[in-house]
Protein backbone atom coordinates (compact mmCIF):
# COMPACT_ATOMS: atom_id res chain seq x y z
CA UNK A 1 0.00 0.00 0.00
CA UNK A 2 1.54 3.15 -0.76
CA UNK A 3 2.67 5.46 1.91
CA UNK A 4 0.61 9.14 1.52
CA UNK A 5 2.14 12.26 1.50
CA UNK A 6 1.88 14.41 4.54
CA UNK A 7 -1.27 17.18 4.27
CA UNK A 8 1.12 19.44 5.94
CA UNK A 9 4.38 18.32 6.07
CA UNK A 10 5.22 21.96 7.37
CA UNK A 11 3.32 20.81 10.43
CA UNK A 12 4.54 17.58 10.91
CA UNK A 13 8.10 18.45 10.42
CA UNK A 14 7.75 21.00 12.89
CA UNK A 15 6.02 18.60 15.90
CA UNK A 16 9.11 16.03 14.92
CA UNK A 17 11.50 19.06 15.40
CA UNK A 18 9.94 19.68 19.26
CA UNK A 19 9.68 16.01 20.10
CA UNK A 20 13.37 15.60 18.94
CA UNK A 21 14.54 18.83 20.82
CA UNK A 22 12.84 17.16 23.97
CA UNK A 23 14.60 13.75 24.23
CA UNK A 24 17.53 15.68 26.09
CA UNK A 25 19.30 18.58 26.91
CA UNK A 26 22.02 17.93 24.43
CA UNK A 27 19.55 17.37 22.14
CA UNK A 28 17.40 20.98 22.74
CA UNK A 29 21.70 22.71 22.18
CA UNK A 30 21.95 21.23 19.25
CA UNK A 31 18.25 22.32 17.54
CA UNK A 32 18.85 25.41 19.04
CA UNK A 33 21.13 27.50 17.24
CA UNK A 34 18.93 31.09 17.61
CA UNK A 35 18.70 31.30 20.86
CA UNK A 36 21.92 30.05 21.17
CA UNK A 37 23.76 33.48 19.40
CA UNK A 38 20.61 35.25 21.23
CA UNK A 39 21.64 34.50 24.86
CA UNK A 40 25.13 34.74 23.82
CA UNK A 41 24.88 37.99 22.43
CA UNK A 42 22.85 39.44 25.04
CA UNK A 43 24.69 39.37 28.19
CA UNK A 44 28.55 37.95 27.02
CA UNK A 45 32.03 39.75 25.98
CA UNK A 46 33.73 37.64 23.42
CA UNK A 47 37.00 38.85 21.72
CA UNK A 48 36.88 39.57 18.53
CA UNK A 49 39.07 36.66 16.91
CA UNK A 50 40.30 37.04 12.94
CA UNK A 51 38.01 37.07 9.87
CA UNK A 52 37.65 33.38 8.62
CA UNK A 53 35.21 31.17 8.03
CA UNK A 54 33.40 29.41 11.03
CA UNK A 55 31.08 26.25 11.23
CA UNK A 56 28.74 28.45 12.92
CA UNK A 57 26.77 25.50 14.59
CA UNK A 58 30.37 23.82 16.21
CA UNK A 59 28.23 21.36 18.79
CA UNK A 60 29.54 17.49 19.47
CA UNK A 61 27.41 16.28 16.04
CA UNK A 62 28.64 17.95 13.68
CA UNK A 63 32.08 16.73 14.19
CA UNK A 64 33.22 13.40 12.56
CA UNK A 65 35.38 11.17 10.17
CA UNK A 66 34.53 12.31 6.89
CA UNK A 67 36.22 10.51 2.91
CA UNK A 68 37.63 12.44 0.66
CA UNK A 69 37.77 11.16 -2.77
CA UNK A 70 40.59 9.42 -2.82
CA UNK A 71 40.22 7.56 -0.07
CA UNK A 72 41.56 9.48 2.97
CA UNK A 73 40.10 9.98 6.16
CA UNK A 74 40.15 12.28 8.63
CA UNK A 75 37.99 14.16 11.37
CA UNK A 76 36.59 16.94 10.15
CA UNK A 77 33.58 19.17 10.45
CA UNK A 78 30.62 17.71 9.07
CA UNK A 79 27.63 20.24 8.73
CA UNK A 80 28.46 23.58 6.83
CA UNK A 81 24.75 24.96 6.74
CA UNK A 82 25.92 27.80 9.34
CA UNK A 83 29.20 28.94 8.04
CA UNK A 84 30.08 32.36 7.75
CA UNK A 85 33.06 34.63 7.58
CA UNK A 86 33.03 35.64 11.56
CA UNK A 87 34.74 35.15 15.00
CA UNK A 88 36.06 31.94 15.62
CA UNK A 89 35.70 32.39 19.35
CA UNK A 90 32.00 31.71 18.31
CA UNK A 91 32.94 27.87 17.44
CA UNK A 92 34.67 27.41 20.57
CA UNK A 93 32.15 28.58 22.78
CA UNK A 94 29.58 26.40 21.11
CA UNK A 95 31.97 23.52 20.94
CA UNK A 96 32.20 24.35 24.94
CA UNK A 97 28.03 24.39 25.56
CA UNK A 98 27.76 21.10 23.90
CA UNK A 99 30.69 19.46 25.72
CA UNK A 100 29.55 20.91 29.04
CA UNK A 101 26.31 19.55 28.35
CA UNK A 102 27.53 15.91 27.56
CA UNK A 103 29.10 15.67 30.45
CA UNK A 104 26.42 16.68 32.20
CA UNK A 105 24.16 14.22 30.31
CA UNK A 106 27.12 11.56 31.78
CA UNK A 107 26.48 12.91 35.43
CA UNK A 108 30.17 13.93 35.69
CA UNK A 109 31.22 16.85 38.20
CA UNK A 110 31.80 20.71 37.92
CA UNK A 111 35.27 20.04 38.17
CA UNK A 112 34.92 17.82 34.93
CA UNK A 113 33.71 20.62 32.47
CA UNK A 114 36.35 22.76 34.19
CA UNK A 115 38.81 20.83 33.03
CA UNK A 116 37.40 20.46 29.92
CA UNK A 117 37.50 24.08 29.11
CA UNK A 118 41.08 24.03 29.87
CA UNK A 119 41.95 21.19 27.61
CA UNK A 120 39.60 22.23 25.07
CA UNK A 121 41.91 25.64 24.65
CA UNK A 122 45.24 23.74 24.98
CA UNK A 123 44.55 21.52 21.85
CA UNK A 124 43.13 24.44 19.88
CA UNK A 125 46.12 26.63 20.89
CA UNK A 126 48.29 23.02 19.96
CA UNK A 127 46.29 23.65 16.24
CA UNK A 128 47.25 26.87 16.21
CA UNK A 129 50.96 26.69 17.38
CA UNK A 130 51.67 24.17 14.60
CA UNK A 131 49.34 23.46 11.74
CA UNK A 132 50.99 20.64 10.58
CA UNK A 133 52.47 18.64 13.60
CA UNK A 134 50.83 20.00 16.72
CA UNK A 135 49.88 17.83 19.16
CA UNK A 136 45.99 16.90 19.55
CA UNK A 137 46.90 14.41 22.68
CA UNK A 138 45.74 11.00 23.11
CA UNK A 139 43.03 9.96 20.87
CA UNK A 140 39.79 9.68 22.70
CA UNK A 141 38.31 5.93 22.52
CA UNK A 142 35.12 7.17 21.06
CA UNK A 143 36.93 8.98 18.57
CA UNK A 144 38.94 5.71 18.07
CA UNK A 145 36.54 3.29 17.89
CA UNK A 146 34.44 5.28 15.18
CA UNK A 147 37.30 6.02 12.79
CA UNK A 148 37.79 2.36 12.79
CA UNK A 149 34.59 1.28 12.36
CA UNK A 150 35.15 4.36 9.22
CA UNK A 151 38.04 2.68 7.39
CA UNK A 152 35.99 -0.77 7.69
CA UNK A 153 32.91 0.56 5.88
CA UNK A 154 31.83 -0.06 2.26
CA UNK A 155 29.03 0.50 0.14
CA UNK A 156 26.87 -2.15 1.79
CA UNK A 157 27.17 -0.65 5.31
CA UNK A 158 25.38 2.35 3.78
CA UNK A 159 22.90 0.41 2.15
CA UNK A 160 21.62 -1.67 5.19
CA UNK A 161 22.09 1.42 7.24
CA UNK A 162 20.40 4.45 5.26
CA UNK A 163 17.90 1.88 2.99
CA UNK A 164 17.50 -1.18 5.35
CA UNK A 165 18.92 -3.37 2.60
CA UNK A 166 21.31 -3.27 -0.37
CA UNK A 167 18.62 -3.26 -2.90
CA UNK A 168 18.32 -0.37 -5.51
CA UNK A 169 15.09 1.25 -3.45
CA UNK A 170 14.40 3.87 -0.58
CA UNK A 171 12.14 2.56 2.01
CA UNK A 172 9.60 4.87 2.35
CA UNK A 173 7.98 5.09 6.04
CA UNK A 174 9.32 6.66 9.43
CA UNK A 175 12.83 8.85 7.48
CA UNK A 176 11.71 9.02 4.27
CA UNK A 177 8.59 10.05 2.89
CA UNK A 178 7.01 10.05 -0.96
CA UNK A 179 8.07 12.53 -3.19
CA UNK A 180 5.45 15.18 -4.35
CA UNK A 181 5.04 14.45 -7.99
CA UNK A 182 6.58 18.46 -9.13
CA UNK A 183 9.72 17.06 -6.58
CA UNK A 184 10.47 13.85 -8.57
CA UNK A 185 10.12 15.78 -12.03
CA UNK A 186 12.80 18.42 -10.68
CA UNK A 187 15.19 15.79 -9.05
CA UNK A 188 15.11 13.50 -12.40
CA UNK A 189 15.67 16.84 -14.31
CA UNK A 190 18.37 17.62 -12.33
CA UNK A 191 20.41 14.84 -12.62
CA UNK A 192 20.05 14.77 -16.57
CA UNK A 193 22.34 17.82 -16.15
CA UNK A 194 25.67 16.87 -17.57
CA UNK A 195 26.92 19.56 -15.23
CA UNK A 196 25.74 17.68 -12.32
CA UNK A 197 26.57 14.34 -13.15
CA UNK A 198 30.13 15.04 -14.17
CA UNK A 199 30.72 16.43 -10.74
CA UNK A 200 28.69 14.31 -8.33
CA UNK A 201 30.08 10.91 -8.24
CA UNK A 202 33.67 11.57 -6.39
CA UNK A 203 34.50 8.33 -5.48
CA UNK A 204 33.34 6.65 -8.78
CA UNK A 205 35.68 6.50 -11.90
CA UNK A 206 35.06 9.34 -14.39
CA UNK A 207 35.14 8.27 -17.87
CA UNK A 208 32.53 8.75 -21.56
CA UNK A 209 31.81 4.59 -21.36
CA UNK A 210 29.54 5.22 -17.87
CA UNK A 211 26.21 6.58 -17.50
CA UNK A 212 24.67 8.23 -14.60
CA UNK A 213 20.65 7.86 -13.66
CA UNK A 214 18.56 8.61 -10.81
CA UNK A 215 16.95 5.58 -9.71
CA UNK A 216 14.65 6.66 -6.44
CA UNK A 217 14.30 9.41 -4.73
CA UNK A 218 12.53 10.28 -1.30
CA UNK A 219 12.10 13.16 1.00
CA UNK A 220 14.61 13.31 3.84
CA UNK A 221 13.64 13.68 7.72
CA UNK A 222 16.68 14.48 9.06
CA UNK A 223 18.52 16.67 11.30
CA UNK A 224 17.18 18.59 14.29
CA UNK A 225 17.89 22.54 13.33
CA UNK A 226 17.33 21.87 9.33
CA UNK A 227 13.79 20.36 9.97
CA UNK A 228 11.18 21.73 7.68
CA UNK A 229 13.60 22.88 5.06
CA UNK A 230 14.07 20.97 1.85
CA UNK A 231 16.09 17.63 2.12
CA UNK A 232 15.84 14.82 -0.03
CA UNK A 233 17.69 11.36 -0.41
CA UNK A 234 18.45 10.44 -4.29
CA UNK A 235 19.65 6.82 -5.00
CA UNK A 236 21.49 7.10 -8.69
CA UNK A 237 22.56 4.14 -10.62
CA UNK A 238 26.55 3.94 -12.50
CA UNK A 239 26.61 1.37 -15.49
CA UNK A 240 29.57 0.57 -17.60
CA UNK A 241 28.83 -1.26 -20.49
CA UNK A 242 27.72 -4.68 -19.54
CA UNK A 243 29.30 -4.69 -15.67
CA UNK A 244 26.75 -4.90 -13.11
CA UNK A 245 25.56 -1.28 -12.00
CA UNK A 246 26.71 0.19 -8.61
CA UNK A 247 24.70 2.54 -6.49
CA UNK A 248 25.36 5.57 -5.18
CA UNK A 249 23.05 7.72 -2.05
CA UNK A 250 23.25 11.44 -2.72
CA UNK A 251 22.14 14.32 0.47
CA UNK A 252 20.37 17.37 -0.74
CA UNK A 253 19.81 19.84 1.46
CA UNK A 254 18.35 23.75 1.11
CA UNK A 255 20.65 25.87 1.86
CA UNK A 256 19.34 29.42 3.16
CA UNK A 257 19.87 32.38 5.23
CA UNK A 258 22.46 31.58 8.27
CA UNK A 259 21.60 32.41 11.92
CA UNK A 260 25.32 32.48 12.91
CA UNK A 261 26.34 36.04 13.25
CA UNK A 262 28.86 36.92 10.50
CA UNK A 263 31.22 39.73 10.75
CA UNK A 264 30.16 43.51 8.85
CA UNK A 265 31.67 43.59 5.78
CA UNK A 266 32.64 39.91 5.37
CA UNK A 267 33.05 38.79 1.87
CA UNK A 268 30.67 35.73 1.21
CA UNK A 269 28.20 34.72 -2.06
CA UNK A 270 25.04 36.06 -1.64
CA UNK A 271 23.97 32.27 -3.05
CA UNK A 272 23.67 30.78 0.12
CA UNK A 273 24.58 27.35 -1.54
CA UNK A 274 27.78 28.86 -3.02
CA UNK A 275 28.70 30.19 0.52
CA UNK A 276 28.31 26.63 2.32
CA UNK A 277 30.25 25.25 -0.38
CA UNK A 278 33.43 27.79 -0.12
CA UNK A 279 33.18 27.28 3.57
CA UNK A 280 33.21 23.61 3.42
CA UNK A 281 36.58 24.20 1.17
CA UNK A 282 37.89 26.06 3.76
CA UNK A 283 36.83 24.38 6.84
CA UNK A 284 36.91 20.67 5.80
CA UNK A 285 38.61 20.00 2.26
CA UNK A 286 37.28 16.10 2.40
CA UNK A 287 33.93 17.15 2.54
CA UNK A 288 34.36 20.43 -0.12
CA UNK A 289 35.48 18.56 -2.70
CA UNK A 290 32.60 16.97 -3.46
CA UNK A 291 29.95 19.16 -3.00
CA UNK A 292 27.80 21.14 -5.78
CA UNK A 293 25.38 23.75 -5.33
CA UNK A 294 22.39 23.79 -7.54
CA UNK A 295 19.20 25.60 -8.09
CA UNK A 296 16.09 23.71 -8.01
CA UNK A 297 12.28 24.53 -7.71
CA UNK A 298 13.32 28.04 -7.65
CA UNK A 299 15.57 27.30 -4.45
CA UNK A 300 19.28 27.04 -3.66
CA UNK A 301 20.37 23.53 -2.77
CA UNK A 302 23.22 22.31 -2.69
CA UNK A 303 24.11 17.98 -3.23
CA UNK A 304 26.74 16.12 -1.33
CA UNK A 305 27.61 12.65 -2.25
CA UNK A 306 27.36 9.92 1.11
CA UNK A 307 30.28 8.01 1.72
CA UNK A 308 30.52 4.69 3.80
CA UNK A 309 32.91 6.25 5.84
CA UNK A 310 31.33 9.57 6.77
CA UNK A 311 30.35 9.37 10.24
CA UNK A 312 28.63 11.05 13.32
CA UNK A 313 30.68 11.49 16.15
CA UNK A 314 27.83 10.12 19.02
CA UNK A 315 29.46 9.93 22.52
CA UNK A 316 26.07 8.67 24.55
CA UNK A 317 28.20 8.56 28.22
CA UNK A 318 31.62 10.28 28.84
CA UNK A 319 33.95 8.74 31.57
CA UNK A 320 35.79 11.33 33.49
CA UNK A 321 39.11 10.36 31.80
CA UNK A 322 37.75 10.44 28.25
CA UNK A 323 36.04 13.72 28.78
CA UNK A 324 38.93 15.89 29.14
CA UNK A 325 40.38 13.74 26.18
CA UNK A 326 37.53 14.17 23.64
CA UNK A 327 37.80 18.02 24.58
CA UNK A 328 41.47 18.61 23.49
CA UNK A 329 41.48 16.31 20.33
CA UNK A 330 37.62 17.78 19.06
CA UNK A 331 39.17 21.44 19.68
CA UNK A 332 42.28 20.60 18.02
CA UNK A 333 40.46 19.63 15.00
CA UNK A 334 38.62 22.61 15.44
CA UNK A 335 41.96 24.89 15.56
CA UNK A 336 43.35 23.15 12.11
CA UNK A 337 40.27 24.27 10.53
CA UNK A 338 40.48 27.92 11.40
CA UNK A 339 44.18 27.72 11.39
CA UNK A 340 44.77 26.25 8.00
CA UNK A 341 42.91 29.94 6.80
CA UNK A 342 45.39 32.07 8.69
CA UNK A 343 49.28 33.07 8.19
CA UNK A 344 51.86 32.20 10.61
CA UNK A 345 51.45 36.00 11.95
CA UNK A 346 47.49 35.98 11.82
CA UNK A 347 47.85 32.56 14.12
CA UNK A 348 50.12 33.58 17.06
CA UNK A 349 48.38 36.87 17.71
CA UNK A 350 44.94 35.09 17.75
CA UNK A 351 47.12 32.95 20.11
CA UNK A 352 48.60 35.46 22.22
CA UNK A 353 44.96 36.81 21.87
CA UNK A 354 43.83 33.76 24.04
CA UNK A 355 46.83 33.21 25.85
CA UNK A 356 45.64 37.03 27.60
CA UNK A 357 42.58 36.00 29.32
CA UNK A 358 43.82 33.00 30.59
CA UNK A 359 44.49 33.42 35.16
CA UNK A 360 46.86 30.72 35.34
CA UNK A 361 48.51 28.00 32.56
CA UNK A 362 46.25 25.42 34.14
CA UNK A 363 43.13 27.41 33.32
CA UNK A 364 40.50 27.96 30.57
CA UNK A 365 40.15 32.34 29.23
CA UNK A 366 37.44 33.58 31.60
CA UNK A 367 35.32 34.71 28.52
CA UNK A 368 34.82 31.24 27.65
CA UNK A 369 34.17 29.64 31.19
CA UNK A 370 31.82 32.35 31.41
CA UNK A 371 30.38 32.19 28.38
CA UNK A 372 29.53 28.11 28.63
CA UNK A 373 28.56 28.72 32.61
CA UNK A 374 25.66 31.00 31.57
CA UNK A 375 24.87 29.56 28.60
CA UNK A 376 24.61 26.00 30.31
CA UNK A 377 22.29 27.72 32.57
CA UNK A 378 19.96 29.72 30.01
CA UNK A 379 19.70 25.91 27.78
CA UNK A 380 18.80 24.23 30.83
CA UNK A 381 16.10 26.30 31.81
CA UNK A 382 15.14 26.36 28.39
CA UNK A 383 15.27 23.05 27.99
CA UNK A 384 12.92 22.34 30.69
CA UNK A 385 10.32 25.19 29.56
CA UNK A 386 10.10 23.30 26.26
CA UNK A 387 9.73 20.03 28.11
CA UNK A 388 6.68 21.48 30.08
CA UNK A 389 5.42 22.69 26.55
CA UNK A 390 5.55 19.91 24.95
CA UNK A 391 3.92 17.78 27.51
CA UNK A 392 0.71 20.82 27.36
CA UNK A 393 0.62 20.06 24.23
CA UNK A 394 0.65 16.38 24.04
Amino acid sequence: MPIPIPADRAQTLDATRTLKMAKSAHAYVRGNTAKFYEWLAVSHRVPEGPAIWICGDCHLGNLGPIASGDGRIAVQIRDLDQAVVGNPAHDLIRLGLSLATAARGSDLPGVTTARMMEEMIEGYAAAMNDLRDGDPGDEPNAVRSIRRKAWARRWRHLARERLDDDTPKIPLGRKFWPLAKDEDQALRRLFERPEVTERILAFEKHDEDRSVQMVDGAYWLKGCSSLGLLRYAVLIEIRRDRNRPVYALVDIKEAVDPIAPAYPHASMPADNAHRVLQAARALSPHLGERMIPVEMMGKSLFIRELAPQDLKLEIGQFSEKQAAKAARYLAFVVGKAHARQMDETTRREWSRHLDADRRSSIDAPSWLWESVVSLAGRHESGYLEHCRLYALAA
